[in-house]
């Protein structure tokens, strides 16, 4: 299902899921709630401030004992309410352009 005129198709939280973000340098940590979560991302409610969000990139730890995570980046906030991209090694390598650039000077 789609839900809020989204791309990708999302899947909503029937339950509160308790899940915290962490600073990807592990200075600092923030608990929220996951709301709705789809491969791309994730749509959660943040506890306390978000000041630390400025960070832009940080992780997503998605059980108490920190070993299923993922690696986010701030899409956008509304209140206590944010979106996370997933980063993906897909969504980091170069553009066709440049890498056909790099290989040719070698």
């Amino acid at each position: 299902m789609k839900f809020d005129g989204r791309k990708a198709l999302r899947v909503r939280m029937d339950h509160k899921q308790g899940v915290n973000l962490m600073g990807s340098d592990g200075t600092w940590q923030r608990s929220c709630v996951l709301l709705d979560v789809s491969q791309s991302g994730a749509k959660i409610e943040v506890e306390g401030t978000l000041d630390v969000l400025q960070a832009k990139e940080f992780f997503l730890l998605l059980s108490s004992t920190g070993l299923a995570f993922r690696r986010c980046e701030l899409v956008w906030i509304d209140g206590t309410t944010a979106g996370v991209h997933f980063i993906t090694a897909d969504s980091k390598k170069k553009p066709a352009a440049a890498a056909q650039t790099a290989a040719q000077r070698k």
